[in-house]
């Protein structure tokens, strides 16, 4: 019988890379996205997960797709 085991994953993101192309500061991302400053600086640095709403919208803002701005790798 085979056990359930819950997949590992990590989140890589392109977060960084997509702000800077709109030539938006952390700060200013953070303002439009509704929350801190610090939240933009863990998320790019790969320290925060974001909620599934958060995702959501910044996807939405960079006009892309969850899966093309959240990497998800199996670990």
């Amino acid at each position: 019988m085979k056990k359930n085991t819950l997949e590992v994953f990590s989140i890589k993101n392109i977060v960084s890379e997509l702000r800077k192309e709109k030539g938006l500061t952390q700060q200013e991302l953070a303002q439009i996205m509704r929350v801190s400053r610090q939240t933009i600086i863990s998320l790019e640095n790969g320290k925060y997960n974001p909620s599934i709403m958060l995702a959501h919208n910044i996807a939405k803002m960079f006009g892309k797709t969850i899966e093309e701005v959240f990497i998800f790798e199996e670990e």
